[in-house]
């Protein structure tokens, strides 16, 4: 069995595998054993894998293909999950001492909807300390001085190493771009609200966005379409999915696409600046892509500071019993924390006034484009005690915009760093019918940068 199954095969040829009787789903969960056997050791992406658990689950899906049932969009794939979603096999405890061994016995929504799909949750993922700032033990696998990103580490290294073709994530500024971008695999931040939150860790009401990464291009909509929401019960998504203009480029036109550089352009470093204007110019050179330079509406030179009110303030709040026990918690929390107690009510609602204000103005900016492309993160990624600069990650998670942080780069150094595809809030499908262009001709991987390949 080849181990780097899920970097070698998407997941409908996973499927296919099992209609054509070449895979079942035994192999599948075997190759995930090999592989996080091969390199959990060095690169620790999960707090849990139950090795025996995953083989009675795919033990259960043989049996129901056995008897002639339909394969379901996840059926026999492994997920990751990170470990602040409730589950009922295992533990969540949320990268704390506080919270060891605390089992919550329920699962997430969304995990609900995984297995509901057919797919198999081998364990949890490791998270920064409440999926905030401070690194567990999760290393980067292209080089393990540097940084593996921020609070969804454990999912984006498992991911990338080939452990599993999916994990879960979260972003609430950018924990999902940013491991996306340093560990070279795709990574997706739907529209907020798009994704249920129930059944798991809450730290800023306002910007807890849900979202996963896959090793494949063509996985990131299958996954997708399995978590989200669905129906008239939802009215805004359900209206703007339903709107064929809105969510449709119109074939006598190229696409629209703004290239965006934000006012965090000048700390990005300059190898990345010149990838990302190089790479605008080659899809300026395909006759279905316009490339419109445009800069973002003043308002959102605000943004990180905004950000930084509204996350501080809820942090405080939601964690005020685990600050009596500061002995437990990171500097960089117990630091949080006091800034937000800092923090008045007065403060705190006009930074929620300021939210919804940048909101609206990113709708009305957004809506003039079939898609936006930035850089991902200023560069590769950092040495692991460094502080990542500013990017423009945060402001997409503070308007409650789409992304996709594709592995489009390679640093002088040869390690990843991503592009970063926008849409309007609600554009999800327009958005993923765009990386679907840009795939299909080429502009994007369809796998994984290949240096992750090669990890030794």
């Amino acid at each position: 069995m080849n181990d780097n199954l899920f970097i070698d095969k998407t997941m409908a040829e996973i499927h296919t595998g099992f209609k054509e009787k070449t895979l079942d789903p035994l192999d599948v969960a075997r190759a995930c054993i090999t592989r996080v056997k091969k390199f959990e050791e060095r690169y620790k992406a999960w707090v849990v894998f139950d090795e025996e658990r995953l083989l009675e689950q795919a033990k259960e899906t043989v049996k129901r293909l056995k008897k002639g049932s339909a394969i379901r969009p996840l059926e026999g794939i492994p997920i990751g999950i990170k470990d602040i979603y409730n589950t009922v096999d295992f533990p969540t405890q949320m990268g704390s001492p506080i919270w060891k061994d605390f089992t919550p016995g329920n699962d997430a929504r969304v995990v609900y909807y995984l297995k509901q799909a057919g797919g198999l949750i081998p364990g949890k993922t490791v998270t920064a300390e409440f999926a905030v700032h401070t690194l567990d033990k999760t290393l980067n696998p292209h080089d393990d001085k540097l940084t593996p990103g921020t609070s969804s580490s454990g999912s984006a290294v498992a991911v990338a190493l080939g452990m599993a073709p999916a994990a879960l994530g979260t972003q609430t500024a950018g924990s999902i771009v940013r491991p996306a971008s340093f560990c070279g695999v795709y990574g997706c931040k739907p529209s907020f609200g798009l994704i249920p939150r129930t059944g798991m860790l809450k730290t800023t009401d306002s910007l807890d966005t849900i979202g996963f990464f896959t090793a494949r291009f063509v996985d990131l909509a299958r996954v997708f379409d399995v978590i989200r929401i669905h129906g008239p019960n939802y009215p805004f998504s359900y209206r703007a999915f339903h709107d064929r203009p809105r969510q449709q480029k119109p074939d006598n036109r190229p696409w629209r696409v703004g290239l965006i550089r934000t006012h965090t352009w000048k700390h990005a470093e300059a190898y990345a600046q010149k990838a990302l204007l190089d790479w605008s110019k080659k899809l300026s050179t395909d006759g279905q892509i316009d490339i419109i330079e445009a800069e973002l509406p003043e308002e959102m030179t605000r943004a990180h500071e905004v950000h930084g009110t509204i996350y501080d303030k809820t942090l405080s709040y939601y964690f005020k019993e685990e600050f009596k026990k500061a002995e437990l918690v990171s500097p960089i929390m117990n630091e949080i924390i006091q800034r937000g107690n800092r923090v008045s009510v007065d403060q705190y609602q006009q930074a929620l006034r300021d939210q919804e204000t940048l909101c609206h103005v990113m709708d009305a900016f957004t809506s003039r484009f079939d898609a936006m492309i930035s850089l991902s993160t200023a560069g590769e990624a950092p040495l692991r005690h460094v502080v990542e600069k500013p990017d423009p990650a945060l402001m997409w998670t503070m308007t409650h915009l789409p992304v996709i942080s594709a592995p489009v780069f390679v640093s002088p150094n040869g390690l990843p760093f991503g592009a970063q595809l926008i849409s309007r809030r609600y554009n999800d499908p327009l958005l993923f019918q765009f990386a679907s262009y840009l795939h299909a001709n080429d502009h994007i991987p369809a796998c994984m940068n290949p240096i992750a390949t090669a990890v030794k």
